[in-house]
């Protein structure tokens, strides 16, 4: 009620004369009417009209476009063809087996990073350059897990782009995506940044947080295309949408694309740490979690231990419950691939289990490495 009699003493005080308040309602009316006569003022002292607003946000779009553009690639691949029957005749046939998709020169010498999805298991990899030029490529390394990859070209003069800093972007900020969608080459859309906090569950199955949620349009072919901000910097690498929605899009933050990117180049995989157990989530027993003072009403059972995994060298067994590694609690199957990182490699470390639904023991667990492309925690 103050804030209202505030509103109201300033229209009625209001030097303009802009209207007299009756009542709170029309105090209110008043006061956004003042507000809105005020800010287009300032638009007229400043002489920016309506047309002058929507000019500076399209040299926005075309400034950021013109300044990544030239470092975008397509990216075609073949892999090994398919082998299809001939369902009348029963003959065997050979299918051409391919795809496209999009990229980015992130270095002077020609590296680029794309979607794991686009290059995975492929035979031959060819990037076609902004200028029409077309180039053999080689794969440096994948990552199914981040869905992220970085092939190589020998080129000279090539363009490049530089990474702006994911963490620092807010909803509502403008952002412009550049890709190859359907072989339409070098499309640009822009839109907004709709959210900063999804998960996205990679084809592997594990799940990759603070991924960005995007309403710039993206269509199958822009797969890997950079995601930039008005000053053309990339903050993100387009991945995904929902089929049949609208507007629902996403791209790997810039911060995970480089530190991923890092360790491409450096290993030509990313290492992972894992226990070697199958398991799901489940809920726990309320008197069990009173009885144990548990921080988390939620575990981890083990339906499956490898044979000679860490996870049985360490004695655990099936039906038993995961509640904690490392100190950090396991409400769920995703905790435990979140913490189970390179750094975990060949340390041991603690891990909190229940045995036979009611027994709480602490064991000592060494992870070991994960293979690559193998699932398993």
């Amino acid at each position: 009620m103050q804030h209202t009699n505030r509103i109201l003493q300033y229209v009625l005080n209001d030097s303009t004369g802009a209207a007299v308040a009756e009542g709170t309602s029309a105090g209110i009316a008043s006061a956004v009417d003042v507000g809105d006569r005020s800010r287009a003022a300032e638009r007229r002292d400043a002489g920016l009209g309506d047309a002058d607003l929507l000019d500076a946000y399209s040299r926005a779009v075309t400034g950021a476009a013109r300044r990544a553009s030239p470092a975008v690639v397509n990216i075609e691949v073949k892999h090994a063809p398919r082998q299809v029957v001939d369902r009348r005749t029963g003959q065997q046939f050979e299918m051409p087996n391919g795809g496209s998709g999009s990229g980015f020169i992130f270095t002077p010498d020609g590296l680029i990073l794309t979607n794991s999805h686009v290059v995975h298991g492929a035979e031959k990899i060819r990037v076609t350059l902004a200028d029409g030029r077309q180039y053999e490529a080689s794969l440096v390394g994948d990552d199914p897990e981040t869905d992220l990859a970085v092939i190589s070209i020998l080129a000279p003069n090539l363009t490049s782009v530089s990474f702006g800093d994911s963490n620092a972007i807010q909803v509502g900020q403008l952002v412009v995506a550049i890709g190859n969608p359907y072989g339409f080459q070098y499309t640009v859309t822009a839109g907004v940044v709709s959210n900063l906090a999804r998960s996205f569950r990679s084809k592997t199955g594990r799940l990759a947080d603070n991924i960005i949620q995007t309403d710039a349009a993206l269509n199958p072919g822009n797969s890997g295309g950079p995601l930039v901000d008005s000053g053309g910097r990339v903050i993100g690498v387009n991945t995904a949408i929902i089929a049949g929605a609208q507007g629902i899009c996403f791209a790997i933050p810039a911060a995970t694309a480089q530190f991923i990117a890092s360790r491409l180049i450096r290993d030509g995989r990313v290492r992972r740490s894992f226990l070697g157990v199958g398991g799901q989530n489940v809920p726990l027993h309320r008197r069990v979690v009173r009885f144990h003072n548990l921080p988390e009403e939620t575990g981890i059972l083990v339906v499956s231990v490898e044979p000679d995994s860490p996870a049985h060298t360490a004695g655990l067994i099936e039906g038993d419950v995961l509640l904690e590694l490392d100190g950090k609690p396991l409400r769920h199957i995703d905790d435990l691939q979140r913490i189970l990182t390179e750094e975990k490699v060949g340390e041991r470390i603690p891990l909190t289990l229940l045995r036979q639904q009611t027994e709480k023991q602490m064991v000592w667990v060494v992870p070991g490495e994960s293979r690559a492309g193998v699932e398993r925690e």
